[in-house]
């Protein structure tokens, strides 16, 4: 039996990925709060074990900056499921009052589940490119990464999220980039462990 971390870890990146997809058609195209935060949430958590296992891949390249990508990343994941779970309990249970318009308190206009986490990306797609796995799966993770930090930009500074500055980057980010890398890593992690 090879590594059943990284076993574990590559499918829960391809849940991830397929969690990613889900959320953002629950999101943009069925617009149902419910589904919206269920995989919102899911995808921080499926997110976890995968971005665990790239950072033992990586850590024997630049240990600090590994490190640094780790922290980011697991942040932004844990941000994700928390206003995930926010907006789930939300959904199941509505509020008396419920200002919609006010930021996450968790996650204010995406700073976790977008700002942090494209930075962890980025980081951790600098390293993919000393490393044994594939190096397109680098080049996309700069292309999520920055898509990512748009996003929160846009969400934080335009506010209005039919602004096409916020929704050509979400449409990108939500139903291809980040569903293909989170697939992509899923992917090469069981590959290496057959």
């Amino acid at each position: 039996m090879k590594n059943s971390f990284e076993r574990f870890a590559g499918w829960s990146a391809i849940l991830a990925g397929l969690s990613g997809f889900l959320y953002s058609v629950a999101f943009v195209v069925l617009q149902n709060n419910l589904l919206s935060a269920l995989f919102l949430l899911l995808g921080g958590l499926f997110s976890i074990p995968a971005l665990t296992a790239l950072y033992q891949r990586l850590r024997g390249t630049e240990s600090g900056f590994a490190l640094l990508a780790l922290l980011l990343a697991l942040s932004a994941a844990l941000g994700s499921a928390i206003h995930g779970g926010y907006d789930l309990s939300n959904a199941l249970h509505p509020p008396d009052s419920l200002n919609t318009d006010l930021p996450n308190p968790i996650d204010p206009r995406g700073l976790l589940t977008f700002g942090i986490a494209g930075l962890g990306l980025f980081f951790f797609s600098r390293l993919i490119g000393d490393s044994t796995l594939p190096k397109g799966l680098g080049g996309l993770g700069y292309v999520s990464a920055i898509l990512m930090i748009l996003l929160y930009l846009g969400r934080l500074i335009i506010l209005q999220a039919t602004s096409l500055v916020i929704v050509i980057p979400a449409l990108l980010e939500g139903f291809l980039v980040n569903p293909i890398w989170y697939i992509w890593l899923g992917r090469a992690l069981l590959r290496e462990n057959k």
